[in-house]
């Protein structure tokens, strides 16, 4: 294997490597997310896109360099294979299987590095969402809490009115019905308050529960993916040996 290769193979391994990395389920996204904005990451990500176009560039190249030469050996195979000579029909195969595994090298490695891409954008996504769920979900526990304080004591208060408009002439009676009305609207306002809160509150829930659902349909389907990688990797190996 020539070195543009053999450094082609070491980027799909370790590919390979930080995909199981990101697929670990015991390291939630939040930690992740640290890491993606931690000084080491960003010093790195600052240049990040221009290493990748130029890097993913360069693997198409080389993808499309494999097809041309696995045409160019299948097309050359067959006629040796016309003439009847066999060392050279033997060698003809030879650099057909150096073209096929260079070109199964290449197509992983290329296709690896758009999944990376994205799940990397997914998790951070997600770590997103989850923190701002926590700090709605936070929110709304101190909003109910302020809001039952409120009902308790716009009700005390009405106990009060009430109490102290039994024992005052009619005058009095008419302003204290007054400020008992406005005590019952307060406390209808809060009530409503309270209830929006409520539903805001299970809106919230549900919404983190749907992310959280979808974030394991992710990580099955980049587990299904790896599966296949194995599986590949397994008949490439199995092709080398025969």
């Amino acid at each position: 294997m020539s070195l543009q290769w053999t450094l082609i193979a070491t980027f799909l391994y370790a590919e390979i490597a930080v995909l199981v990395l990101l697929l670990l389920p015991f390291i939630p996204p939040s930690t992740w997310q640290r890491f993606f904005k931690s000084r080491f990451f960003k010093a790195l990500g600052s240049q990040a896109n221009l290493y990748f176009t130029v890097f993913f560039v360069i693997l198409v190249l080389f993808f499309l360099d494999s097809i041309r030469e696995m045409h160019k050996y299948s097309v050359g195979k067959q006629r040796e294979e016309e003439h009847g000579h066999l060392d050279v029909e033997v060698q003809q195969s030879m650099r057909l299987f150096r073209a096929q595994r260079n070109f199964y090298i290449a197509g992983f490695a290329l296709f690896l590095s758009l999944v990376i891409r994205r799940l990397v954008i997914l998790i951070s996504a997600q770590a997103v969402v989850l923190a701002r769920a926590e700090a709605s979900m936070k929110q709304a526990q101190s909003a109910t809490e302020a809001a039952e304080r409120l009902r308790k004591e716009q009700e005390q208060r009405v106990i009060e009115a009430e109490d102290a408009a039994e024992n005052q002439g009619n005058v009095a009676r008419e302003m204290q019905e007054k400020e008992i009305q406005k005590l019952k609207e307060e406390l209808k306002n809060a009530k409503e308050e309270f209830s929006h809160v409520q539903i805001n509150f299970k809106a919230m829930k549900e919404q983190a529960e749907s992310n959280s659902r979808a974030y394991d349909e992710l990580l099955k389907e980049n587990t299904k993916l790896q599966k296949q990688l194995e599986i590949a990797s397994g008949e490439s190996g199995d092709k080398k040996s025969d």
